[in-house]
Formats: structure tokens, sequence, C-alpha cells
């Protein structure tokens, strides 16, 4: 039987531990080549386009999520599980939550794996779903004492840090500008949609680690060079989905390209990851390709544990 979950369902369902584990594995399967996760496909339209990753975990499943950019009020995402023995659909996902907890659970393993052992602080630079979601898994791996989050809107941020004081029992506090938000930090999510760079590598300490979340081009950034310039240790999930935008991600141009490092490689301790305390880690993400569908999986495997 085909299973169906909306945004509530994936809600209830998925906790922050689980959905990290189950990035790691993910990250772990896509490195050894057992989740194979070629580069999203779009399709241009008129004022928009129709954008689709796909993946297949060898000899379990295969499945796509597609999604679109005509930034409708009440656009979705679709999340299709089917069975590689039987190409059976197991599975379906309609809504937000999946791909907005996925995205945080790659950030939650990009803090676990390249992260000082000993952070607890985190400064956030945006208030919206994204930015939820990586304080959410980075609480699941770190014990935090703080959070300190800047947005545009003094409204939404205020509201932020009282959802995070809220739900997860972590202080939480607004500020008034970005260099606030990151001075001082242990960790530093950046998750804006703005094409300008609000960050200032000069306001991080030797330490720190950077989640930068979502795919950032030149001049499409809310970051500029300084902070790659100053980085130690440059960290995607997927290299090659990072050279194939077009323009490529930020990190993936010369001369940053040949330092960019797999996370998939580090958690599989075959690629160095961090080596001192000092270091400045940034982790770019890119949204590995199949990761949704893998999500989904896990979720299956939750509900029917819990029936």
């Amino acid at each position: 039987m085909t299973m169906l979950y909306a945004d509530p369902e994936v809600a209830a369902a998925l906790d922050a531990a689980t959905t990290v584990d189950a990035m790691r594995a993910a990250l772990l399967a896509a490195y050894e080549g057992r989740l194979i996760a070629p580069p999203r496909a779009a399709a241009p339209l008129s004022g928009g386009r129709m954008v689709l990753t796909a993946g297949h975990l060898v000899d379990e499943w295969y499945g796509f999520r597609s999604y679109d950019t005509f930034g409708h009020p009440q656009g979705e995402q679709l999340v299709v599980l089917h069975d590689a023995r039987t190409g059976a659909i197991r599975a379906v996902a309609v809504g937000e939550e999946l791909g907005s907890r996925r995205t945080g659970g790659l950030g939650g393993v990009a803090v676990d794996a390249l992260a000082r052992p000993d952070a607890a602080t985190l400064g956030v630079i945006g208030s919206g779903r994204q930015a939820w979601t990586q304080v959410w898994a980075a609480a699941a791996v770190r014990p935090l004492r703080e959070v300190v989050v800047y947005s545009r809107s003094a409204a939404r941020r205020e509201a932020f840090a009282a959802r995070v004081r809220g739900e997860l029992g972590v202080p939480a506090r607004a500020v008034a500008d970005p260099g606030s938000a990151v001075a001082g930090r242990d960790l530093v999510v950046l998750a804006t949609t703005s094409p300008t760079p609000v960050l200032c590598a000069a306001d991080l300490s030797p330490g720190t680690h950077v989640n930068a979340v979502g795919f950032k081009q030149r001049d499409r950034s809310e970051f500029g060079t300084d902070l790659l310039d100053t980085a130690d240790l440059l960290v995607t999930d997927s290299p090659a989905q990072a050279a194939d935008y077009q323009p490529a991600m930020l990190a993936a141009t010369p001369p940053y390209a040949g330092r960019l490092r797999d996370l998939g490689g580090i958690l599989a301790g075959a690629v160095p990851g961090r080596t001192s305390a000092d270091q400045l880690s940034v982790f770019c993400s890119t949204g590995l390709a199949g990761t949704e569908v893998f999500l989904l999986d896990a979720l299956t495997r939750v509900a029917a544990a819990a029936r």
C-alpha cells in the first residue's frame, strides 16, 4: 500500500536525531557509490522552471523530488519513493517539511563532523524555515548554551528566538545587526536569500564552524570571497553537484575548487576534516540529490515501527 505523508505527519514522525542519522547514512552511501545521485535537472517554462532531483539506493529503492520556481503562495514539493525490486510506489510526501528537515539534517551532520566538540554557541543570520531546521539539527548534535539570531525583520528575529527558547529549551536572543549575531560564536548558520554579502569574515572567531545553506553563486550569495579566503577547511555535500550549477557554486570555482572537500569522504575517514581547534571550517550545502528520497524511506521505517 502506498503511504501518503503531508507536512503534519512528517513533522510528527521525524525528529532531529533521526533526520541527522539518515542524512549521515545518505552521505556515506553517496561517497561509497551505493547512492546514485546525479545533479538536478531543470525544465525552463514560461515564468519559471520545474526542477527534478533523483536518487537510487542500489537494490533498495529509487525515487525523485520535484518542485518549481514560480513562487506561488501554495507551491509545494513532491517526493516519491519506489521499491527498486518491484517498481511499486511505496510512499509519497507532499509539502515543504520533508525537504526543510532534509536540509537541516545535512547541516547537522556537517556540524557534528566539522565543528569543535565543545562548540556550544550558535549565531544565525536568517529567521525562516531553513534557518530553523539548521538550529533544530545542530541542537541534536551539540549541547547548545545560546542561540543569537539576526534578520532584517525585528519581529521575525524576535519570534525566531522565542521559538528556540520554547521548542528547543535553549536560551536565545535577537540582535539588530549581523556582526553581533556571529561575533564570538562557535557555530554560525547563514540561511538567507540575500544576493549580496551580509556576513563579514573578520567578525568570525578562530575555530568557528559555518553552515552556508543553499547553492551560493558569485553575485548571488550572502557571503563574499573573504569567507572562502579565510576558511581553513571548505566542505560540501556534493562536489559534482556544486560544479554542475550554472554558474557554478562560488566555492566550486577557482581558486577554491581545488580545496573543496567531500563531506561523505570525511565521514568515511578517507578525506581529512578538522585537525585543530582554531581552524575555520565552512560547509557549503548544495542539498545532495536523492537525500529527500532517502529521508522519505527513513520516514516510512519510523512510521512502520510505530504502527
